[in-house]
């Protein structure tokens, strides 16, 4: 069997054939009108030579790097560009557009460096000027590129060096404040100084621990012998050599005596008795401040407050007197030695940490160094860079020099060959017609061969329960019908295999088997209709009692093609039509255990019809009388009738045909009944008038048996005018039946 897309091309080559003749014929015409054709006028095509220039002789290192660097731009987009070529046009009065034919081939990394420039005018006078002017141009802009390149270079320099220069003052400047504050410690440390200044400061603490350790000596001598403390002597000598006190204590002491002498003879509540008591008690709290006010150091003399302790501790001899009067003034001597200490300890600290930090102020002094050594020489280089720069500007030459002048030669073309341009648009053409025919039978959006409606049938999980062939009907009373509708009346018809292979596919679905199958299509031309009555056929040439019901109410009966007589009242009246079985449903003559229900139709309320309670009713009839129920419904693109019906069936069972079905309809239908699979019960899928080999008996005149394949019949079928064939043009073998 040969692949799917031959038989599609040779089935689209069979309805296309002409525009693919068309395109043909255009392209052999139009190769063989250009072979006829008056060869070209003769051209000129003239080219000239440049060539690198040797590395001139330069003081300056920026130079001979700018010459390198140029030679890498040599190619046509640098040196013919849109600049170029507009110039060069304007001065020639050609257009643009002819001066970008103009070739520059560049050397290869061996061989001579030789640029060739190249360009066909009509008349060699203008090719020769385009080549001088594209010459001169293409040196001229290698000389402004390295200029370019050094003008760069010189402007950048010129700009960064300021920023350099800056970074380097602010370095030096960073390097000079360190000096100022840190420079002197640099110096004493390298000297020795440092080192005998802390020598000195511990000299000096000892000295003053040894003198604080006298003081001290002495002061605990004089504590022991007045039996006071520091602060003790310092308010008793305090409070001992004011005035104010001695007269308050004076007083105190009379009018204590006085107190002494009435108490001998007079009773402690006695007046004068309490009015001494009165005034003693005056003249203690005025001792008591002035106590305050002569020994102040808040707070320090707060023990002595007490009257009597401030008239014991003020009444020191002249002796205990001077003695605590020493110890006070060596009670300051030794806080004045303490304070030396303090002073000299940390003296002592800051010189020892500056001698440990002179390491680090050396490391620091060195880093700022080097940065200042750093910017230092990155200033130097970038001014010599820069006075390099400016001398190879001076220098600078082109890369491009002229080797050679243009030179211009005559073109002139042969005629042209017209049999090898016909043979070349003859290939051409079948080419084009080739995929002109494939273009249209694209366009046409439907599937030629078995194979793609199965595989499109299947990636839309409908599953293929069974492939019909085309069925060829020898009957001259069918064949002279406008629309031959061949059912298998026959019991030895060769057809009736493959409708009852698909019966009993349909017991093995998944699931209860079904009882009651409906069967619609995609869209109308099929074969659904035709399916239907030989599945029937099928099913009660097995044995079973089968009915088939026509509910295609759309559409006229084709019941007669059974020898069936059609009741011309069913057209008034379709639900009386449909309201008893056993008057409506007609045995088949020529088919033992087939019952037919015609269709009514066409009928205008359809709907009203399909939801009425009388077709439920006989559904409901049929499955428990019939053993197998075949019901034959619209095409899905026409009505929602199948949608209506199939509620009182067992799942529908969807036909496709090649050359009829289209793509876009069956995925339109296949992904509605997807979404509704939950209320829709698909059974699967049935490929009709497939292209499948039978074998046919035929009667010779030699009364020889032949076969032939049904495909290649409905072929011959197209040629003899079937409407009905959907298949391409493609000539079979002839046949003579009896």
């Amino acid at each position: 069997m040969a692949p799917s897309i031959v038989k599609r091309y040779v089935i689209a080559f069979g309805k296309y054939k002409f525009a693919g003749f068309a395109v043909f014929a255009l392209a052999v015409g139009v190769s063989g009108l250009m072979g006829l054709e008056e060869p070209p006028p003769p051209s000129y095509n003239a080219s000239g030579v440049m060539s690198l220039k040797q590395e001139p002789v330069t003081v300056s290192q920026t130079g001979p790097n700018i010459q390198e660097q140029g030679k890498q731009a040599l190619n046509q987009e640098f040196l013919i560009d849109d600049q170029v070529v507009e110039n060069i046009a304007a001065q020639v009065g050609v257009p643009p557009r002819q001066i970008r034919s103009a070739r520059l081939r560049t050397p290869g990394t061996e061989g001579p460096q030789l640029f060739e420039v190249s360009y066909m005018d009509s008349t060699p006078e203008r090719a020769k000027q385009v080549v001088q002017l594209l010459m001169e141009s293409s040196v001229e802009k290698s000389r402004m590129l390295n200029t370019s390149r050094l003008d760069v270079l010189i402007a950048a320099l010129n700009e960064r060096i300021p920023e350099v220069e800056a970074d380097l003052r602010e370095a030096e400047e960073r390097l000079v404040q360190f000096d100022r504050i840190e420079g002197a410690a640099l110096v004493l440390g390298r000297d020795g100084m440092l080192v005998g200044n802390i020598r000195s400061t511990q000299s000096r603490q000892d000295e003053l621990q040894r003198q604080i350790e006298e003081v001290t000596t002495q002061m605990q001598s004089l504590e022991a012998r007045l039996g006071l403390t520091v602060d003790e002597a310092y308010t008793s000598s305090a409070l001992s050599r004011d005035p104010i006190v001695n007269n308050l204590r004076g007083q105190i002491h009379q009018i204590e005596s006085q107190q002494a002498l009435l108490g001998q003879t007079l009773r402690p509540d006695h007046p004068q008795v309490v009015e001494l008591r009165r005034q003693l008690a005056g003249l203690e709290r005025l001792l008591e401040n002035r106590a305050r006010e002569v020994i102040g150091g808040e707070g320090i003399g707060q023990p002595l407050y007490d009257s009597r302790r401030v008239r014991t501790q003020s009444s020191l001899d002249p002796t205990r007197q001077e003695m605590a009067n020493q110890l006070v003034g060596l009670q300051t001597q030794r806080e004045m030695l303490l304070q030396n200490l303090a002073q000299t300890e940390r003296l002592e600290n800051e010189l020892l940490a500056e001698f440990q930090n002179l390491p680090n102020l050396e490391l620091e002094r060195e880093r700022l160094s080097q940065v200042v050594a750093i910017h230092k020489s990155l200033f130097n280089q970038l001014q010599a860079r820069l006075i390099d720069a400016e001398s190879a500007r001076t220098e600078t030459v082109s890369n491009l020099s002229i080797a050679q002048e243009p030179q211009v030669q005559e073109i002139r073309e042969d005629a042209a060959n017209i049999f090898l341009l016909v043979l070349i648009g003859g290939g051409a053409g079948l080419a084009a017609g080739a995929i002109l025919i494939f273009g249209l039978s694209a366009l046409e959006g439907r599937f030629y061969t078995m194979e793609e409606v199965r595989g499109a049938l299947e990636g839309r999980d409908l599953s293929v329960l069974g492939t019909i062939p085309y069925i060829e009907d020898f009957d001259s009373a069918a064949l002279a019908q406008e629309e031959p509708f061949p059912v298998l009346l026959s019991p030895h018809s060769p057809y009736l295999d493959h409708y009852e292979s698909l019966r009993s596919t349909l017991q093995r679905v998944e699931g209860t088997p079904p009882r009651v199958v409906l069967l619609t299509s995609p869209a109308a031309e099929e074969g659904k209709s035709l399916t239907a009555y030989n599945l029937a056929i099928a099913a009660a040439r097995a044995g079973k009692r089968t009915l088939l019901v026509e509910a295609d109410l759309r559409s006229p009966s084709r019941a007669e093609s059974l020898k069936i007589s059609l009741d011309p009242q069913r057209f008034t009246e379709p639900l009386k039509h449909y309201d008893s079985m056993n008057r409506n449903a007609h045995l088949v003559p020529d088919v033992p255990n087939l019952y037919v229900i015609p269709s009514p139709g066409p009928q205008r309320q359809v709907s009203a019809v399909i939801e009425s309670s009388e077709l439920r009713q006989l559904l409901m009839q049929a499955r428990a009388r019939f053993d197998f129920v075949v019901v034959d419904s619209p095409a899905l693109s026409r009505c929602n009738d199948t949608l209506a019906l199939e509620p009182f069936t067992d799942g529908l069972l969807i036909v496709a045909r090649p050359g009829i079905t289209r793509g876009g309809l069956l995925n339109e239908y296949a992904e509605m009944l997807e979404e509704a699979e939950e209320r829709v019960r698909v059974l699967g899928s049935v490929v009709n008038g497939a292209e499948i080999v039978v074998e046919i008996p035929y009667e010779e005149e030699e009364e020889e048996p032949v076969t032939r394949s049904s495909y290649e019949s409905a072929l011959y079928d197209d040629y003899l005018g079937h409407p009905e064939a959907e298949h391409p043009e493609v000539p079979t073998s002839t046949r003579n039946p009896s």
